[in-house]
């Protein structure tokens, strides 16, 4: 059988997986949530969802680091990977010893894209479309609520040191955007520094909890600025798989604080 995953790339394959690694959290949950958790015999230590995962599946690293022995040792038909979150010479090295499809991930059409294409390979096709229309229809009950309101100048800060901004051309930005949440900086990953910021008159600023763990006393950091600091979690922002079914209601909770709630 012959596949394309979401960069092209052509991926053939005997029949349909059975051993499957998954280098990606948000991939690894939407497995899970596709009924596929049997199927799956490597992740990362990143995937901490469901909480029990690490403790029934062998852990080959992280996203970035990979331990390729551990891996080739668990006999995979298919290693899963994201443009993102996975480098180029970690594919590579990955082909060497399955089939590896690659997501890319930048709109929540390419989410649902990558759902579906989870659905063909796996032979979970009526799972992928019951899951994207139960995120579609919690997705409209938001929109609803939306109406009416203004968008905010919005910074999404993902890390501390030096201080990083979630841009325009990421996933981050199509949720922002959902929740009329302007971005105030293009790119993908800009560093910033409090002069820059202040330059750009953010009316609301978020502090994720992931990749850098934003907690209560950084909210200090931005003290001279006029704008609301709230904490958000950053797997609903970022995890494009079937977390987004609770992102959708996170994202209806956190509409009603009162800054961004105008």
């Amino acid at each position: 059988m012959e596949f394309t995953d979401q960069l092209h790339r052509k991926i053939e394959i005997p029949e349909t997986p059975k051993r499957i690694v998954s280098l990606v959290p948000s991939q690894t949950e939407l497995l899970v949530d596709l009924g596929l958790k049997s199927a799956l015999v490597g992740i990362t230590k990143f995937c901490v969802h469901p909480k029990t995962l690490r403790k029934e599946k062998k852990v080959v690293g992280g996203t970035k680091t990979i331990h390729l022995e551990k891996i080739k040792a668990l006999k995979p038909d298919l290693i899963l990977c994201n443009k993102e979150e996975n480098t180029e010479e970690m594919v590579a090295n990955l082909e060497k010893i399955a089939p590896v499809h690659v997501s890319d991930i930048v709109t929540l059409e390419d989410a649902f894209e990558l759902m579906r294409q989870y659905g063909n390979l796996f032979g979970k096709n009526l799972e992928a479309e019951k899951l994207i229309a139960e995120i579609e229809k919690k997705k409209e009950v938001l929109v609803k609520k939306l109406q009416g309101r203004q968008a905010e100048r919005t910074a999404y800060f993902i890390w501390k040191k030096p201080l990083i901004l979630a841009g325009t051309n990421t996933f981050i930005n199509t949720l922002l955007k959902l929740n009329k949440l302007d971005n105030i900086v293009e790119g993908r990953y800009p560093e910033i520094n409090l002069e820059k910021l202040e330059e750009l008159q953010p009316e609301v600023i978020l502090l994720s909890s992931e990749p850098f763990p934003f907690k209560e006393k950084h909210k200090q950091i931005f003290d001279s600025l006029k704008a609301e600091v709230i904490l958000v979690d950053g797997e609903y922002f970022s995890w494009y798989g079937s977390r987004l079914v609770k992102a959708m209601d996170y994202f209806a909770g956190l509409q009603d604080h009162a800054s961004i709630s105008r």
